[in-house]
């Protein structure tokens, strides 16, 4: 039997020089299905855990989408609460696993990032991107909302930024947007001028003072100390709103097109 849809993508972590590199990778442009999502929160978990690492990168695979958000075809296969709140809760582990690590999270956004992919880059402490890195919060336009990724994503682009990418689902706001909104540091030409970027920055990290670090992050992240309880809410909002007949006609709708 061959292997579904849900059941492929991969993580990895590479250490090397006090640099730890955990990259995802999904054939169905790095969508981002339950299982890779459990196993992407447990390995940051286990990379801020190791003192080998004094900074972390987080990339994905190819030279295409950075992320395409969650998986249509597991969406689309839930049919109950439960089942819907636990794969949203697959998104809130993975940010929640960014807030409490202990070190800084450099992003890598190489290319388009949609949905559940704008929250992941809005997670990172740090991210780069190429000029090919756009983004779209695409979750209404498929009956559902961007709940979960959303406290992560309107820290880095105030609410006014998060509430134009939630309503106009539909667009593609350019890489250079959301560098002036505050979500990317910096943006640039190519994938290996920005490789050599965020060579130059993590090289710096990992002679930094780890403790201070720590401190540093911790100071950064005051205020979402509740986000344990919060996206576990908006995961349920979530996964009802995916039980909808409405939301089901929307995903199906849009697989279709996706053919």
């Amino acid at each position: 039997m061959s292997e579904s849809i849900m059941d492929q993508g991969s993580v990895s972590l590479e250490i090397k020089n006090g640099i730890g590199t955990i990259e995802f990778f999904h054939p169905a442009s790095n969508s981002l299905p339950g299982k890779v999502l459990a196993k992407l929160a447990a390995t940051i978990t286990e990379a801020g855990n190791n003192d080998d690492i004094k900074v972390i990168i987080l990339k994905s695979a190819g030279e295409r989408a950075f992320c395409a958000g969650a998986s249509f075809d597991e969406l689309s296969s839930i049919e109950d609460r439960e089942t819907g709140h636990k794969f949203f809760m697959g998104f809130a582990n993975v940010i929640n696993a960014m807030r409490k690590a202990p070190k800084f999270i450099i992003g890598r956004i190489h290319g388009k990032a949609v949905g559940g992919g704008v929250g992941v880059a809005s997670a990172v402490d740090y991210c780069f991107a190429t000029k090919y890195a756009s983004i779209k919060l695409s979750e209404l336009a498929v009956g559902i909302g961007p709940f979960v990724v959303g406290p992560a994503v309107e820290r880095k682009l105030g609410t006014t930024g998060m509430s134009q990418l939630a309503i106009d689902a539909a667009s593609f706001r350019s890489a250079e947007w959301a560098a002036q909104n505050g979500l990317y540091a910096s943006v640039h030409e190519s994938i290996a001028d920005m490789d050599e970027a965020i060579n130059v920055l993590a090289t710096r990290l990992t002679q930094s003072n780890p403790e201070a670090m720590a401190m540093l992050k911790k100071v950064f992240w005051e205020g979402c100390e509740d986000w344990d309880a919060l996206l576990a809410e908006r995961a349920s909002m979530s996964g009802e709103l995916v039980l909808s007949d409405f939301t089901k006609n929307a995903i199906n709708s849009f697989k279709v097109v996706k053919k």
